[in-house]
């Protein structure tokens, strides 16, 4: 008798999730500005590691660090990922997941990666659409809800600058008219600048960022592959981010070597460029980890010939170690295989200490690494404009202790009205909403939308709903 398809899928599950590596680091090794880098441990089959997406059981929630206090702000969503809050209040949920690929991860190498998507979560068709999430009485749980735009194309990053509306697609950002308190934008939008994507587009989120003065944004793209194993004709653009001058309608490469970089934000200056940095996979549970970083202009940070510095990659066959002299060492390690995607800077009084001046980081969580790494949400203080100290865990508890996921922490924003942080949640589809437990009564605001406008008027109140 012949195995069944779905014997012969559970025997090389067995077989692949037994093959690897295992850590002989912890992953605290791999944090901060100076990492432990072990090494290189390449096996003949990659490690893999995933919790099996399960979602959140009823009433079940992600433990919150002490001194803070975690909610539901909206649920059943359709695979959520990133956020953006508008102006007035109004919270926005791309819900998206990747486009067709054909041409990503063919052969027995590709079908892997596949079942390690679908055991993620990933594995769903992706919505395509921007939901708009209002709050109409600052109770901290969403009330309504809303199709903001819909018939996308996998998108990811939102920036509002003036009345305009930048989406990124996977393939490119396209324009929207924008009036203050919308449901939904009925208007067909304008593509104003293509982006790399084409048949492999092996990491397709793009993130927005507009600067201060509304003159530019800030785009991220990732690389076509983990180190430019499909040729490095195929990386034309990717692994940098880029700068759009929205006046002129050009853009240029502002910096490289960037594998993956997704979150962005303004550091309490307004003017210094951070980013978080997913690092290359397969060379062993310890290595290599991701981090958080400044973005300096015309800047390479290595890939994909060395990461973390000037630490040289060996399996790249043409070697560039010209471009290696040059390579910029990040800032800040996260972990290895942390997959650290959300990024908020947080520069708010009103915060209770620690969380007052530094970075929320959401770390979706690895696949590459045993045991696992990342599955929280983390704080990294800031001291004159720099990271300082060990990660604070702001939100855990995402994986059950039969090794299956609840949620994923991705996209993390500020709701500074409220004094709260948001956190997309793509495996429970739900958006948490973290505050602190004991905000200061007599100075805390309450806030109201009027729902005709989607203006917001501040009301005193004796103390701010949890």
């Amino acid at each position: 008798m012949y195995p069944t398809n779905s014997l012969l899928v559970a025997l090389v599950g067995i077989a692949i999730t037994a093959c690897g590596d295992v850590a002989q680091l912890p992953v605290s090794s791999g944090v901060g500005p100076h990492p432990q880098l072990p090494p290189p441990n390449p096996t003949l089959i990659s490690t893999i590691n995933i919790a099996t997406a399960k979602g959140w059981p009823v009433d079940g929630k992600p433990l919150a660090a002490a001194g803070l206090t975690v909610n539901k702000f909206a649920g059943e969503l359709d695979h959520p990922r990133w956020l953006y809050v508008l102006p007035n209040g109004d919270v926005l949920v791309a819900e998206t997941n990747a486009p067709p690929k054909p041409e990503d991860g063919t052969g027995i190498k590709g079908w892997i990666m596949k079942w390690v998507m679908k055991k993620a979560g990933a594995g769903v068709a992706s919505a395509n659409r921007i939901t708009l999430l209002r709050d109409i009485d600052s109770d901290g749980v969403a009330e309504t809800r809303s199709v903001f735009i819909e018939g996308l194309n996998s998108p990811f990053g939102m920036a509002l600058v003036g009345n305009d509306f930048y989406v990124a697609n996977t393939d490119a950002i396209i324009k929207y008219p924008y009036i203050p308190g919308q449901p939904h934008i009925d208007a067909t939008g304008i593509k104003v600048l293509d982006l790399p994507a084409g048949l492999i587009n092996h990491h397709w989120t793009k993130n927005l960022l507009s600067n201060k003065e509304g003159s530019r944004l800030y785009v991220t793209v990732g690389s076509n592959s983990n180190v430019a194993e499909n040729g490095i004709s195929q990386e034309d653009g990717r692994a940098s981010i880029w700068e759009f001058d929205l006046k002129q309608k050009t853009h240029r490469v502002y910096a490289t070597g960037l594998r993956n970089p997704n979150g962005l934000a303004w550091g309490a200056d307004g003017v210094t460029l951070w980013t978080v940095v997913n690092e290359r996979d397969e060379l062993g549970s310890d290595l290599v980890p991701d981090y958080l970083t400044t973005v300096v202009d015309g800047g390479f940070y290595g890939w994909p010939y060395s990461y973390f510095g000037q630490q040289v990659d060996e399996r790249i066959q043409a070697q560039r170690p010209d471009l290696v002299a040059k390579a910029i060492m990040p800032d800040y390690a996260l972990g290895p295989h942390t997959a650290s995607l959300g990024l908020a800077y947080s520069n708010n009084s009103a915060w209770p200490t620690p969380y007052l001046n530094g970075v929320f980081i959401g770390q979706h969580g690895s696949w590459n690494r045993k045991p696992r790494s990342g599955y929280r949400v983390i704080f990294i203080p800031f001291s004159n404009g720099k990271p300082i100290g060990d990660p604070l865990e702001v939100l855990t508890g995402f994986v059950s202790t039969d090794d299956e996921a609840f949620g994923r922490p991705v996209g993390v924003a500020m709701l500074d009205r409220q004094i709260a942080l948001l956190v997309a949640d793509d495996v429970g589809n739900i958006i948490w909403r973290v505050t602190a437990s004991n905000l200061n009564s007599q100075t805390s605001k309450m806030l109201k939308t009027d729902t005709s406008t989607g203006e917001m008027c501040e009301l005193r109140s004796a103390s701010l709903p949890m």
